[in-house]
Parts: structure tokens; sequence; C-alpha cells
């Protein structure tokens, strides 16, 4: 019934430490585990069930995928022109080529986590090839046929130059309003006046679209967004972003979306800062105060490591400040497709792990409890030299799998240990 060996991979991702560190261990004495074991095998029979009802919703009966079909054949622009299909899962994208194919799209390629950097630099130049130094005439030189319909996960989500295309279609909601905004970006770039130019020159039925960004949301049907709320949800927290940092066009969800100056929000937002909102604060006090501290953090090395005692006598624990790489739209791509990672396009994280409980905190309010530190709190590192280096190597290893493989990083690229702290 069970399999001897698991596999690596899958064990990696769902046991990790952090679940295995939480296991309270318990008395089977104080339980009825008979009664346990039969209830969990009756939901093991329930999610079969519900495997075999999914499994009766065939391309035939997915009105979704005909409201894609519908619309490719019959708008005007996207039955002719370049568009872009987005969707957060890579089965997803299999199925969507598949099926568009079946009812006759042409120019169709998909490209996702799977895709190498050659393929996808490939499939990029051939998507969009002006804005990548090629033409459609070089292509055709190369015997390369041109894709006019790219369906693609998040993989391209950012750092890409793809704006030979004005038209974009997300299948799906992503719960983060941040990569929709990436997504949007691909297409909704600025324009190079010479490149434009030779586009139009080649393409002159092209000139009424260029400059102008147009895309659609597949929302979940009303039945299925009841229990889900994810409409909601991105659309509060698009709404909080888009007010704060203003989105071109002023349109995000959909049409009837408006986004009000910043002076808004406090009348329609509770007003309350966020943690991390209030230690930049916190910081920006504290630089404000003492002009020469920034300058002085600006020369510390890389993984500098500092020790305390822990203001809890029950909080033994390790901090750690990683920043986190993510690609550079300011730097130039190695090559299409290719783009150049950087700490400073990337974001900060702290991790706390508490010996203790075995458990990782992430809080920045509670972790900054833990670290904060006053001019003459004294120096103390006390615990093992080489139990530290190796839960550093354990944690790299969580981080690694918790925020750079969400975000399809290269090989090569790593976090970044700025910082970190024994709490002893």
């Amino acid at each position: 019934m069970w399999p001897e060996e698991a596999d690596e991979d899958e064990v990696e991702e769902f046991l990790n430490e952090d679940i295995l560190g939480a296991i309270e261990r318990r008395d089977p004495a104080q339980f009825d585990v008979d009664e346990i074991l039969d209830d969990t095998f009756d939901d093991l029979d329930q999610l079969v069930d519900f495997l075999r009802e999914v499994g009766r919703v065939t391309p035939d009966r997915d009105d979704k995928l005909k409201a894609l079909i519908k619309l490719l054949k019959t708008d005007p622009v996207l039955r002719a022109q370049k568009v872009i299909i987005f969707t957060e899962f890579a089965d997803t994208a299999r199925y969507l080529e598949r099926e568009l194919a079946a009812a006759g799209i042409t120019g169709l390629q998909r490209i996702d986590g799977g895709s190498n950097q050659r393929q996808r630099s490939d499939v990029i130049r051939r998507f969009a090839p002006y804005y990548n130094g090629l033409s459609s005439a070089e292509l055709a030189a190369q015997g390369k046929p041109p894709i006019r319909v790219l369906i693609s996960t998040d993989v391209l989500s950012e750092g890409l130059n793809l704006q030979d295309a004005t038209r974009l279609i997300n299948y799906d909601l992503h719960w983060n309003p941040v990569r929709l905004m990436q997504r949007i970006g691909r297409v909704d770039r600025r324009m190079n006046p010479a490149v434009e130019a030779r586009l139009v020159a080649d393409h002159p039925e092209l000139k009424p679209l260029r400059g102008r960004v147009a895309f659609w949301n597949f929302l979940p049907p009303d039945e299925l967004d009841e229990l889900l709320h994810l409409f909601q949800r991105v659309t509060s927290k698009t709404l909080v972003i888009s007010r704060t940092l203003g989105i071109e066009g002023r349109t995000l969800l959909t049409p009837d979306d408006r986004f009000d100056p910043i002076k808004e929000i406090n009348e329609q937002c509770d007003g309350t800062l966020s943690e991390a909102e209030q230690l930049r604060l916190e910081y920006t006090a504290l630089v404000g105060a003492h002009p020469a501290l920034a300058a002085t953090l600006a020369k510390l090395p890389l993984k500098v490591f500092s020790g305390r005692v822990s203001p809890r006598a029950d909080a033994r624990a390790v901090f750690f400040c990683y920043r986190i790489p993510r690609p550079d739209p300011n730097l130039i791509e190695a090559e299409p497709g290719q783009p150049r990672w950087s700490d400073a396009a990337g974001f900060t994280v702290w991790l706390c792990y508490d010996l203790e409980g075995s458990r990782v905190l992430t809080e920045p309010g509670a972790i900054a409890n833990l670290i904060r530190s006053e001019p003459d709190t004294p120096r103390h590192c006390a615990l093992d030299r080489a139990a530290l280096s190796e839960l550093r190597k354990r944690v790299e290893r969580q981080v690694v799998a918790d925020y750079l493989r969400p975000l399809q990083a290269p090989v090569g690229v790593t976090p970044i240990l700025k910082c970190w702290m024994e709490l002893n």
C-alpha cells in the first residue's frame, strides 16, 4: 500500500523542517487510533470520489476553455495578432496548448518552468523579434516560424521585453496582484522609437494598435468565488497598491476599476501601518538621528555575524537576514529570455529560527522584538560554531525552496546572507 521509497523532491517540498519540527509527540493511549485511521481512510475515499468527478470535466464540458476559444476566434485583433496567455500552472499551460491547437488556433507555442534557457530565448525571439534584436524577415531567413499565441506560466512574468505584442489574457487570476502587474508589464513597457519605426514599416497594419495595451482577466464563476473569495481578496490588495503606486491607464482587474489619489487611502483604509512599514519608519528615524550610521552599515561585509543574550529567558534562537535576488529590468540581458538577476531588484527576508521549538519565525514585528538592541547592549556569543554553521545551511536550503524556487531562479542564483545573529 505504501511505497518503500518516496520521491526526494516531493518529501522535501511537503515535509520540510518547519513541519517536522512542529510535530508534537502524544501518548497513543490517550487516543482512539483505530477510529482516527478509519476516519482518515474515509477522507481518502472521499478524495477519490472528488477526483472521479473532476475527471468527468472533459474539454467539451469546459466552459472556461470554450470562452477562451471564442474570444481568440471572434475578437478582431486576437484572431490575427500576437497575444500572451498567462496561467499560474504548467499543467494548465499544457492543457491549453493541446486544446487550442485542436480548436484550430495557429501559431501556438507554450513555455513554462520546464523549458531551458536556450528554448526560452528561441521562443522569445520568435514571439517578439523586434524588441529582441531581430525582425520578421530575419526570422524567416533563419527558417524559424513566428509565434502568434504564446501560452506561458509566470516564468515570463518579469524582466523580459515582449512588447511586440499589445494583447494579454490572464487565464487565471493570480492571488498576488503584484504578479498580475508584472504580467501586464511584459507588454505595457516603454516603447523604443527606432524599434517602433522598423516594426510599423514592416507591418503597417499594426500601426493602430501600437501604444495601446489591452488585456482580459478570466475571473472565477460567481458560485465558485463565493467559496474562494479570490476576486475580493485580490481586488482589495490591488486597490491599496494602485492608490499607493499608481497604475497606468487606471484599470487593472475590470474596466470599471477607478483608482483615486493617495490622499483618499486613509478615508477608505483603516490607516494602520504594517509591521514592515513601522520598522522602515523606525530605521529612517534612526539614520536621521545618526547620519553616519548609514555609511557604516554600507561598509559592513556580507554574512556579518554577532550575538547577544536573548531578551526572553525561554527564547534561544538564531536570526537571519537574507536578500532574495530577482530579475533586474535595468540590466542588459545576457541574451533574450535570460534576464540578469540582482539583489538590488530583489527583496529582503527576515527569519528567526527558534532553537527551543525548532520552528521559524517570519513575522517582522515578533523578530524585531527579539533582536532590537541598544548601543550599550553587550555582544555575547555562546552557541557552538559547528552547530551554527550546520543550522545556517539548513535554513538556506529552506530559503531556496520557499523563495527562489517559486521564482524559477536559474542555476547560480542564490540567496544572499546579509547578516545573522545568535540569541543565547
